[in-house]
């Protein structure tokens, strides 16, 4: 299925790549190792879901009322695009052709942009569970997605991506506490501020007191633990695709270890995870993955079996 070299597709999945490397290093760093046909279409996947999230994340002078509009147009050319299996939209043209070429259910980015449109209206959480709600339509819908192109050797396989984008999310609001507040945002769930003595002001204000360091101790504490939920169902996958995720899920994780060893001190510098300790994760999951693989041939599984 070469839908990224057809003449009349490749400035599309071009411009889906160039889109991958610009705002996600470490999601494009990953998707380098997958075979060439999932790395295309992890491109135009995470191209598409980019250019939703840059209706709001990008600086523009427009009006929540604006913004919503754009959301509905968009909504329904992706509709358009579901119906026919063409776009002239570049962004919209790549992923229809891999949601077409896999079996995406549109379910999927209309939640997406649903989520889109959650965080133009919302910019407070009053508890875990509308944070969970946020963190599903706008992450692990994209887990959803990427478990549709990566392949799986079991359906519950959906349930771990599930997991583990949400796992990704809030290590996504823990890292960007400042840029958020910045813009006035703050994701972290108003029931935990109160229980843990925490006001917005000690937030806005970049307040270190000892309970907002007990506040993102815990936080860091509930995102490692749908890490360790999330984690065993990699092996769910494609055993080909398994160290590109087994990778990410490292690299993102390894963003809590940095929040750690800043003392869970959310308004220094932005953390993130080195190249060079980035390579070194790649290889390790290349290297453990093709025992994997060399395992599976020595050892078939059964049908109606799981390997783990």
């Amino acid at each position: 299925m070469r839908f990224w070299k057809a003449e009349e597709n490749r400035a599309a999945f071009e411009y889906a790549r160039k889109i991958t490397a610009h705002y996600s290093k470490s999601f494009y760093f990953s998707a380098q190792m997958l075979p060439r046909e999932q790395r295309w279409a992890t491109f135009a996947l995470y191209g598409f879901c980019r250019h939703c999230d840059n209706l709001i994340d990008t600086p523009r002078q427009r009006t929540e009322t604006e913004i919503l509009g754009e959301i509905q147009h968009l909504t329904e050319e992706l509709q358009i695009a579901y119906n026919t299996g063409e776009s002239q939209d570049p962004i919209i043209r790549a992923f229809i052709l891999v949601a077409k070429a896999y079996g995406i259910p549109i379910a999927y980015p209309l939640d997406l942009l649903n989520g889109v449109a959650m965080d133009v209206q919302q910019t407070r959480y009053k508890t875990f569970d509308e944070l969970s709600l946020f963190c599903y339509r706008v992450a692990a819908v994209v887990g959803l997605m990427m478990t549709h192109v990566l392949g799986y050797k079991d359906e519950r396989a959906f349930g771990y991506a599930k997991q583990l984008g949400i796992a990704m999310q809030l290590t996504n609001i823990l890292r960007d506490v400042k840029e958020d507040k910045e813009m006035g945002r703050l994701y972290i769930p108003q029931s935990d501020l109160a229980e843990f003595g925490v006001t917005e002001q000690d937030i806005f204000n970049e307040r270190m007191t000892p309970q907002l360091r007990a506040l993102m101790k815990f936080q860091v504490e509930r995102a490692d633990q749908y890490y360790t939920e999330a984690i065993p169902g990699i092996s769910l996958l494609k055993t080909e695709s398994q160290y590109a995720i087994y990778s990410a899920a490292r690299i993102y994780r390894g963003i809590l270890r940095k929040i750690e060893d800043r003392d869970y001190n959310p308004f220094l510098s932005r953390v993130f995870v080195s190249s060079t300790q980035k390579v070194g994760i790649l290889l390790h999951e290349q290297i453990r993955t093709k025992f994997l693989s060399a395992q599976e041939k020595l050892f078939p599984v059964h049908s109606g079996t799981i390997h783990k």
